[in-house]
C-alpha cells in the first residue's frame, strides 16, 4: 500500500493551511492509501530553532518521510515566501529526503500577489531535497477555504476542481513510486483515484 503523507507548515493552529491538509489526506485515505500527517507546530519549538535533528520528534517525522511514495507539502505565504515554521522543518531533513518522491507544494494566503510563492520559493527546495517529481502546486486564497462546523474544509468549488486534477496526479505518480520500490500496486490502475470530494 502507497503511504502519502501530507506536511503543514503553518504556526497556527487554527489556519486554514492546516484545514486544507487534512482535506488532502482525507481524501486520500479514502482513495485506498495510508496517509499520515505531520503538523510541523505540534514538534517541539526548541529542537527546530536549535537545530536538533537527532530530536526523537523530529526522527520520526524525518522516518516517516522516508517511508513515503508521495508527499503533500503546505504552507501559508507570509512576505512572498513559505512560512518560517515550515523553513525551520525543511533545514533538519536529510540532504535528499525526498529522494524517489512525487510532491505536491499547496500554499495559501490573503492575496494573489503572493502566487509565485510556490515556483520561486519553494519549489527549488523541493527540487534540493530530491524530490523525483514535483506537480505543478496549488495557491488557494483564504476566502477558498471555509470552516465548517465540524472543522473541516470546505473547498470553493473551482479551487476543488483544480485540487482534484492535482491528486489524481500525485496518486499516479505515488502509486508508480510504490511500485518502483517494490510494492504490488499496479501504476497503471485507476488513474482517477480521489474524484470524489469530501
Amino acid at each position: 500500500m502507497s503511504l502519502i503523507v501530507a506536511v503543514s507548515g503553518s504556526p497556527s493552529s487554527t489556519s486554514r493551511t492546516l484545514l486544507l491538509a487534512r482535506h488532502v489526506i482525507g481524501r486520500l485515505g479514502r482513495a485506498g492509501f495510508d496517509v499520515a500527517l505531520i503538523n510541523v507546530r505540534d514538534l517541539p519549538s526548541e529542537d527546530l530553532l536549535a537545530g536538533r535533528a537527532d530530536a526523537p520528534a523530529v526522527q520520526r517525522a524525518v522516518a516517516l518521510l522516508e517511508r513515503a511514495d508521495g508527499v503533500v507539502v503546505a504552507t501559508p505565504v507570509y512576505k512572498a515566501a513559505y512560512s518560517g515554521t515550515l523553513k525551520v522543518f525543511l533545514d533538519l531533513l536529510p540532504q535528499f529526503a525526498l529522494a524517489g518522491k512525487a510532491v505536491l507544494p499547496l500554499a495559501t494566503g490573503g492575496t494573489v500577489a503572493h502566487v509565485l510563492a510556490i515556483d520561486y520559493a519553494l519549489r527549488p527546495v523541493l527540487a534540493a531535497l530530491g524530490a523525483r517529481h514535483v506537480l505543478n502546486g496549488l495557491f488557494l486564497l483564504d476566502k477558498q477555504i471555509e470552516r465548517t462546523a465540524e472543522d473541516e474544509a470546505l473547498i470553493e468549488e473551482q479551487a476543488e476542481t483544480r485540487l482534484t486534477t492535482l491528486l489524481d496526479e500525485l496518486a499516479v505518480a505515488a502509486r508508480f513510486s510504490g511500485a518502483k520500490a517494490g510494492a504490488s500496486a499496479d501504476p497503471r490502475a485507476e488513474t482517477r483515484l480521489v474524484g470524489a470530494s469530501v
